[in-house]
């Protein structure tokens, strides 16, 4: 299994089209066996599916995350927890142990953020 977590300064980037960099958490016997955070080079929204699989990701945590990202994923293949907040690695070894606190319908629908939005509060 290999995990994606959209990161920024140890924490779940809460915007997952706007993220800069991913870590990622290879999972061996139910257990984090290592983890690398990869930036994205730039690439956004509907290009970061593709990202992530072309890395063998099949699970993703972030926040906030819109309808075509999410589309996006599923026809990748990759699973997603959306919602989540607080340390990228609490985060992980949570989703492991099957307590993680996840938003199924977190989403965000527009990209005008100039006013303190956070996406992961939709």
């Amino acid at each position: 299994m290999k995990i994606a977590v959209t990161y920024e300064n140890g924490q779940v980037f809460q915007h997952f089209g706007h993220t800069e960099n991913f870590k990622i958490y290879d999972i061996e016997d139910g257990k984090i066996a290592c983890a690398v955070v990869i930036g994205t080079a730039g690439s956004g929204h509907g290009a970061l599916a593709g990202f992530l699989a072309s890395l063998g990701v099949d699970t993703l945590i972030c926040g906030g995350i819109g309808g075509g990202a999410q589309n996006a994923l599923q026809q990748a293949g990759i699973r997603f927890f959306g919602g989540v907040q607080g340390s990228a690695d609490s985060a992980v070894e949570a989703l492991l142990s099957g307590s993680l606190n996840y938003d199924p319908l977190a989403r965000c629908d527009h990209h005008d953020h100039a006013d303190g939005h956070n996406c992961s509060s939709h």
